[in-house]
Order: C-alpha cells, then sequence, then structure tokens
C-alpha cells in the first residue's frame, strides 16, 4: 500500500484500514504459528502498512492541535 493512496483517505477510512491490517496480521501471526503460512513476507508488509496508516493518524491529530 502507498502512502499516497492512504493520505487521500478520511479519518474514518484509515481507523478502517487499521482494523482490517491489525485482523490480518493476527491471522497471518496465526498461520505462522501452525506452520501454514508459505509466504512469510506478508507479515513485514502488513507490519509496515500499519506503521503508516498510524503515523497519518498521528500526523493527522498533531496538524489539528496546531490550528
Amino acid at each position: 500500500m502507498k502512502a499516497a493512496d492512504l493520505k487521500t483517505k478520511s479519518h474514518d477510512e484509515l481507523k478502517d484500514e487499521l482494523l482490517s491490517l491489525r485482523k490480518e496480521a493476527f491471522n497471518l501471526r496465526f498461520q505462522q504459528a501452525s506452520g501454514q503460512l508459505e509466504n512469510t513476507a506478508q507479515v513485514r508488509r502488513v507490519r509496515r502498512d500499519i506503521a503508516r496508516v498510524k503515523t497519518l493518524l498521528h500526523e493527522r491529530v498533531q496538524a489539528d492541535k496546531k490550528e
């Protein structure tokens, strides 16, 4: 997921995206623990996407405080 795509989303859409990414991360961890995960790079991709969304949410909160 590109950061530019995320910047066009609203605050509520970003929260929904964060929730779905966290669910996906949980499922990937479960698959990895049970030995069913084939593409281990997915874990890293989801972790980084979560970080991107959280960063954008934090930046928007900080921008709102400055106004």
